[in-house]
């Protein structure tokens, strides 16, 4: 069994303004800057990391992404979840994630 490092951390969904419009939350710095710090050797390309995610009690398999211009990196969140977790633009979450 694979042990995975927790993360908790509490943030706003936005939307990127690019065509398609992907929502994400972006992972605090101090968080990003950890992870990138310790576990960059993760990383596929573009900066993706696979990861595992959980708001309320929907938990899924995804990736996240270190944004350079942000300097941060960003949990994408597909309308399948937000749906689920009842979820809307701007809304602060509390989100865990494992990697």
């Amino acid at each position: 069994m694979q042990v995975k490092i927790k993360y908790e951390f509490s943030g706003k969904l936005w939307k990127d303004q690019s065509s398609g419009g992907w929502v994400f939350i972006s992972i605090p710095k101090n968080i990003s800057k950890e992870i990138r710090k310790n576990l960059q050797w993760q990383e596929d390309g573009w900066g993706r990391m696979k990861a595992v995610a959980a708001i309320k009690d929907v938990k899924w398999d995804t990736a996240i992404w270190f944004d350079t211009k942000m300097d941060t990196y960003l949990l994408p969140v597909k309308i399948e979840i937000r749906k689920k977790t009842s979820l809307n633009l701007n809304d602060k979450i509390r989100v865990t994630i494992w990697i």
